[in-house]
């Protein structure tokens, strides 16, 4: 996979940190980084809330304003709960 090159800021001991662990570990600077950024992400992606979101269409300004104005439409009656269940989210 192709590679590009970024900047980006970290805070002092952030970087301290990454830095120690690749000299401890006989790693680059950008390799320790890498996997380490590879693994939050795939932590991040296995979270529900990501897995429940990340496929959804962003709705238009229109559907938006169709949707606020719905939303400012309900009474506290509309907005009370009448049932529950649990849902479990397969890994």
């Amino acid at each position: 996979m192709a590679t590009k090159a970024i900047n980006m800021k970290l805070d002092e001991q952030l970087l301290n940190d990454i830095k120690k662990i690749a000299s401890v570990y006989h790693m680059t600077f950008s390799d320790t980084v890498r996997e380490a950024l590879g693994e939050y992400i795939e932590k991040m992606k296995a979270d529900p809330f990501y897995r429940l979101t990340a496929n959804v269409e962003k709705a238009s300004a229109e559907e938006s304003e169709d949707i606020l104005s719905a939303i400012n439409g309900l009474t506290d009656e509309d907005l009370e709960i009448v049932s529950r269940r649990t849902a479990k989210v397969a890994k």
